[in-house]
């Protein structure tokens, strides 16, 4: 009697991570963990090898310990020879420069380029995903977008959180998603990528605020004022510039506002605590150890947000106590007003008035945080 066989798994699509940082590192692991076949690529030869050898990334990811089916190289062909996917998770200001090297690699091929990253370039004002486009010269089809409530150290310790994926093709963002999935980590998809993008890089200005504050030393009627008031900044800024109101009461929206505004273990709430402790901007950029991409995206974003007519009261001050012309102890945004004359609390995109999905999206979320997280997300699956 032949004994029956077993069949061998399914090997998952083979991924590459362009960039070893805390959020690269962390995405390989979330897709080595859903069963895909990943090689980072970093910079350094000395931090691949400790990727590919010890299964640790001691500098951003101290205590983690990375799965067996990550390797790394500090050799970009080498990263790139045979990828199905290709993510990128570098630092939104030499996103382009990186860009141009990936080029003559990726001439041919067909695999998604999937951004990471939550910035606008300073220079051209551009999300990533249309720099992207630029330099690869490929189907914006073929580009997707990562977001939402996703700090790298949390993900990486596996607690459970979910993010949204967003292309112009249905089809690309259902690829990525399937890769993107494992038992702690959940990806939803939208074809919003407009939206998707300015939420991550729009929360992380209100994330800067946020920190100043703190580091002022206000409590939490004045940050919960900002994180409100700012989602409304949010909501008008992403939607002129041709963006679903939708996307930006979902994960890539609200749920990334509220982990970023909240956390210690976010960059630019770090950031933002230095400036109203009174440090100056190139004081906090040395002691930052990586990027905080809010701090670049302020003097683009306000750039956009002129030419398209909207008020951003607080990234307005922001800009200001960066530019070191406002005392941190003197940023009260929520309170600017053109006049005395009281004015309706402005809740979605123009309208005034208790109703409206932004506030039931607010509410929502409240109510996930008094009943331990639990809850639907809007972002469809």
């Amino acid at each position: 009697m032949t004994r029956k066989q077993t069949p061998a798994p399914v090997a998952g699509p083979r991924v590459t991570v362009i960039g070893a940082g805390s959020w690269g590192t962390t995405f390989g692991k979330i897709l080595a963990d859903g069963g895909a076949q990943v090689t980072m690529w970093a910079r350094r030869p000395e931090l691949a090898h400790e990727i590919a050898e010890a299964k640790r990334n001691s500098q951003y990811l101290s205590g983690i310990n990375l799965p067996r089916s990550m390797t790394a190289t500090h050799e970009l062909s080498a990263a790139l020879d045979g990828a199905e996917q290709v993510y990128l998770s570098v630092p939104s200001q030499s996103l382009r420069e990186n860009l141009k090297a990936l080029r003559p690699l990726l001439a041919g091929s067909d695999a998604p380029v999937v951004s990471l990253m939550k910035g606008v370039e300073r220079r051209s004002g551009l999300r990533m995903s249309q720099v992207i486009e630029q330099e690869l010269r490929c189907d914006p089809d073929r580009i997707a977008v990562a977001s939402g409530p996703n700090l790298a150290l949390e993900i990486a310790r596996e607690q459970p959180t979910a993010a949204v994926i967003a292309s112009n093709s249905q089809e690309t963002a259902d690829i990525v998603a399937r890769a993107a999935r494992n038992r702690y980590f959940r990806s939803f998809v939208n074809t919003d990528v407009v939206g998707t993008e300015f939420g991550g890089v729009l929360k992380n200005l209100i994330a800067v605020a946020i920190g100043i504050v703190d580091g002022v030393g206000y409590g939490e009627n004045t940050k919960a004022s900002i994180i409100t008031r700012g989602l409304v900044e949010m909501t008008d800024f992403a939607v002129a510039n041709g963006a679903q109101p939708e996307t930006l009461q979902g994960l890539a929206g609200l749920g990334d506002l509220i982990a970023t505004c909240q956390s210690p273990l976010s960059r630019n709430n770090t950031a933002g605590r230095l400036l109203g402790q009174g440090y100056g901007y190139q004081d906090v950029v040395k002691q930052m150890q990586q990027t905080a991409e809010g701090l670049a995206s302020v003097a683009p974003v306000l750039q956009l947000a002129r030419a398209a007519g909207v008020e951003m009261p607080i990234v307005e001050q922001v800009k200001m106590v960066l530019d070191g012309t406002m005392d941190p102890r003197d940023i009260a945004p929520h309170l600017t007003t053109d006049d005395d004359t009281p004015q309706g609390e402005r809740t979605q995109n123009g309208q005034a008035g208790g109703g409206g999905a932004l506030r039931r999206a607010l509410q929502r979320a409240f109510d996930q945080f008094r009943n331990g997280g639990r809850g639907a997300s809007s972002d469809r699956s």
